[in-house]
């Protein structure tokens, strides 16, 4: 059966996260997935399944959501599909890429990493006066605000420490509810593109529930001068949601991209990855 392969940005904001939710008795409640497939079982009509790479949070973006779905006779080519789906699509929804895939490709098992952003607006550098504590209207959407003036430095020196593998217990919510604890984060790093503004970059294999929101929450006390860089191998340690910092809003996370590696014959799909990846840098 042919299977396609698509290539998903949206502004999170008002979607209850990626995976489709429908409660019993009620009506079903507004997500990606949901939108997204019903957006493709309109185009080849008949009903899809469409699978996501991350299962993101409710107010969680995307820029770079990968998803894949199967039918036996699609009614369109896939050089025409794009523009095909996005005709039928709300505005905070867009594919981006779309590609023929081969019958075995699932988004989630043949992922080999992902890459997180959160950004964050600090402090009242560049506000008017008045307006301290109080979030720009223009990335009140898509940037998490901190009223404190942040220690960058601090906080790079911390964010260091939590690269490579380590049982990541303290940084996730409800962690009984896995097999294991113990990820693999790749880069951690700290930039600020603009004055008073951060970013947190995270990639990794895999990432637990609340995982990165938290590990940007513990950043943030560091930087606030509540917590010391060093202790971030202390809170690894002690495998104790309590030790960590709290869990910041979802407005300013962002999946920006999903790699696949060898598993991924054609390289497309990481390509358009890391064509975003890139183009997400220059414009933040």
């Amino acid at each position: 059966m042919p299977r396609f392969r698509l290539l998903v940005a949206y502004d999170g904001t008002d979607f209850h996260g990626w995976q489709r939710q429908e409660p019993p008795n009620l009506p079903a409640l507004r997500t990606a997935q949901g939108v997204l497939t019903d957006a493709v079982s309109n185009l080849m009509r008949m009903r899809v399944t469409v699978d996501g790479a991350s299962r993101t949070d409710s107010g969680v973006h995307a820029r770079g959501q990968v998803a894949a779905f199967s039918i036996a006779d699609p009614r369109i080519p896939v050089d025409r599909m794009v523009m095909a789906l996005n005709t039928r699509l709300p505005h905070d929804l867009e594919v981006r890429g779309a590609w023929d895939a081969e019958d075995s490709f699932d988004p989630i098992r043949n992922c080999r990493s992902k890459g997180y952003s959160y950004r964050l607006r600090h402090g009242c550098e560049g506000r008017p006066r008045g307006l301290e504590g109080r979030a720009d209207p223009f990335e009140r959407r898509t940037t998490a605000q901190c009223r404190h003036p942040l220690d960058i430095a601090r906080m790079r020196t911390a964010a260091a420490l939590m690269i490579g593998t380590h049982d990541f217990r303290s940084f996730a919510h409800c962690p009984e509810q896995r097999e294991s604890t113990v990820r693999t984060v790749h880069t951690c790093s700290v930039i600020e593109p603009s004055p008073g503004v951060v970013r947190v970059d995270v990639a990794g294999g895999g990432f637990l529930y609340h995982m990165v929101r938290i590990m940007v929450g513990t950043l943030v006390e560091i930087g606030r001068g509540r917590f010391e860089p060093e202790s971030v191998t202390e809170i690894i340690e002690a495998r104790n949601r309590a030790r960590a910092g709290p869990t910041m809003s979802p407005s300013g996370l962002c999946l920006e991209w999903v790699h696949y590696g060898i598993t991924d014959s054609s390289g497309e799909l990481d390509s358009a990855a890391e064509a975003i990846e890139e183009s997400s840098e220059q414009a933040l």
